[in-house]
């Protein structure tokens, strides 16, 4: 992520594409983000496009092709099935773009978007939130050979995202985080889910192993009764553990010295808790203002969304 004491742009033109569930909370944050101005909320609902417009005094709108040649860049928080088709009109168009995760419905998609951002010359961003988390930026220094990778993300039964299965809702988000460090592509994947409350898959696991050797153990459940949404990482020497909702790391690691006992050290990392949409609409910000690549760059939402899509492939085939 950019140094946050570089200057945000000057007045970047902003709209929010779909302001339900996670969109509001787009309309909220940008609404007050130096360096951008919300000049609309756009929803198929007009009352929730006021409702999201109102506090910052931006335009309610229903459809977003008013917004063509009124903005500098727009996000995209609408069902999954909408991405490509809503993305691929701004970014024809010059227009830079944040879409949520996941990135589009297929693979193919996500390439099509890729393309019309490189011919452009836009901006294309994915939120994939939890890469801004502060605890996952904490340890990413310090995660450099995983062996070993255990994943629990559990929540209750939502209201939103049952377009698409557990895998595209929730588990997609520790797919981008593990790919990010261990750079490498997956050689075999197992995986099974389980549709329980609808007729999409409700509760996953997936193991896979990597190139390097490393095995990722992800496990993601939209209908438990508690929250949890936790990644622990293994490697030679240390361990790291990562609570994503309370921003909290503990990291433990053998210290050898010659002619003693190894000793274990560590505890509690420190990690300045802040809000993790708000450090992505930054993000895209400053990289929308400054022509660089966002942190979550159109590439690595399309390698998170190939390697999902190969999970319930897998799935599929059982």
């Amino acid at each position: 992520m950019a140094d946050p004491s570089t200057p945000l742009g000057a007045g970047l033109r902003v709209a929010v594409i779909g302001v339900g569930h996670l969109g509001k909370h787009h309309a909220r944050l940008l609404g007050d983000l130096e360096g951008a101005t919300l000049v609309a909320a756009v929803d198929t609902v007009h009352d929730r496009a006021a409702a999201a417009a109102q506090a910052s005094g931006a335009r309610a709108l229903t459809d977003f092709r008013e917004l063509f040649g009124h903005v500098d860049a727009v996000t995209i928080a609408a069902p999954t099935e909408a991405h490509h088709d809503i993305a691929m009109e701004f970014l024809r168009r010059g227009t830079s773009v944040l879409v949520e995760k996941p990135m589009t419905r297929t693979v193919a998609e996500a390439q099509a978007l890729i393309a019309a951002a490189e011919q452009s010359g836009a901006t294309l961003a994915v939120g994939h939130t939890e890469r801004y988390n502060p605890a996952i930026a904490t340890v990413m220094p310090f995660v450099t050979t995983p062996r070993f990778i255990e994943v629990h993300r559990l929540g209750v039964f939502p209201d939103r995202s049952l377009d698409i299965d557990v895998v595209f809702d929730l588990m997609i988000h520790d797919l981008d985080i593990i790919l990010s460090l261990v750079k490498s592509d997956p050689v075999s994947i197992e995986a099974v889910g389980v549709p329980v409350l609808t007729d999409k898959y409700d509760i996953a696991n997936a193991r896979l192993r990597f190139a390097t050797g490393c095995i990722a153990n992800v496990t993601a459940s939209r209908i438990s009764r508690e929250r949890v949404r936790k990644i622990r990482f293994f490697q030679p020497d240390a361990y790291v553990s990562i609570d994503y909702a309370e921003q909290e790391v503990e990291g433990y690691r053998l210290l050898r010295r010659a002619g003693e006992r190894p000793q274990i050290q560590g505890g509690k990392l420190p990690v300045t808790r802040e809000e993790p949409l708000k450090r992505e609409l930054i993000d895209f910000v400053r990289a929308v203002a400054a022509k660089r690549r966002p942190l979550v760059a159109g590439e690595d939402g399309l390698r998170a969304l190939t390697l999902a899509q190969a999970i319930a492939d897998k799935m599929e085939s059982l």
